[in-house]
């Protein structure tokens, strides 16, 4: 689904962001991203989405590749794709429920089902009940697994999350790991950056950063570990 050949990202007048990276992530796969901040892992999901571009090589998504997709292909490209990041970035002047509804409501859903799939997906992440509250009535981890029912109300085939546990106290970032965990039980492909070691210890890909270069691959399944 999501292929990396010999792939770098440098900004403007700054050292490497990502070097050299080669990585294939299979269809419906829970991978993860780990690595000291300023490793990359933030860029490399950016990339995915389009937010970004590569500076060499060639990433390619869903068979689209990222480097060349003119913009008017970028929204075909991200309907297939669930966001999730640090800062949520929920509207403050509008309720959970209108929040959750707004990726369908953009690509013309009938607001009728938007409101349907959004109380389906708040229900998934244990937040129905709180459908009609205002965003910032909510405690930190709640608004992300508001973030969350958002990024998966379309039915998306890949959820990029980065850092979604981060500042959260324990058990709101089991809950918010349990809720992807759900998704890609369905059939999802996520990738999730974090440096929980907690969240690692149960991973069965993971794949370390450091310096934007691939530092060690790890697969729980099969007991492998190995420099990239």
């Amino acid at each position: 689904m999501i292929e990396f050949q010999k792939v770098s990202k440098q900004y403007s007048g700054k050292s490497m962001a990502l070097s050299d990276i080669t990585l294939s992530i299979p269809k419906g796969e829970l991978f993860f991203l780990s690595g000291p901040s300023g490793a990359g892992k933030s860029t490399l999901l950016k990339m995915i989405a389009a937010l970004e571009r590569p500076s060499a090589g060639i990433l390619t998504v869903n068979g689209q590749d990222i480097g060349r997709i003119k913009p008017s292909g970028l929204p075909y490209l991200r309907r297939n794709l669930g966001l999730i990041f640090q800062q949520q970035r929920l509207l403050s002047d509008r309720n959970v429920l209108t929040n959750v509804m707004l990726p369908l409501i953009v690509v013309g859903t009938a607001k009728s089902d938007a409101e349907k799939r959004a109380r389906a997906a708040l229900d998934k992440v244990g937040l129905l009940d709180k459908a009609l509250f205002a965003p910032l009535s909510l405690s930190g981890g709640e608004q992300q697994r508001v973030a969350i029912a958002r990024a998966i109300v379309n039915k998306p085939q890949v959820i990029l999350a980065d850092e979604p546990t981060a500042n959260l106290d324990r058990a709101s970032a089991t809950k918010v790991l349990d809720a992807l965990k759900s998704f890609h039980g369905v059939g999802a492909t996520c990738i999730i950056s974090t440096h929980d070691e907690q969240i690692l210890a149960g991973a069965q890909r993971v794949i370390y950063l450091n310096q934007g270069k691939l530092a060690a691959s790890e697969s729980a399944a099969f007991g492998e570990r190995g420099n990239a």
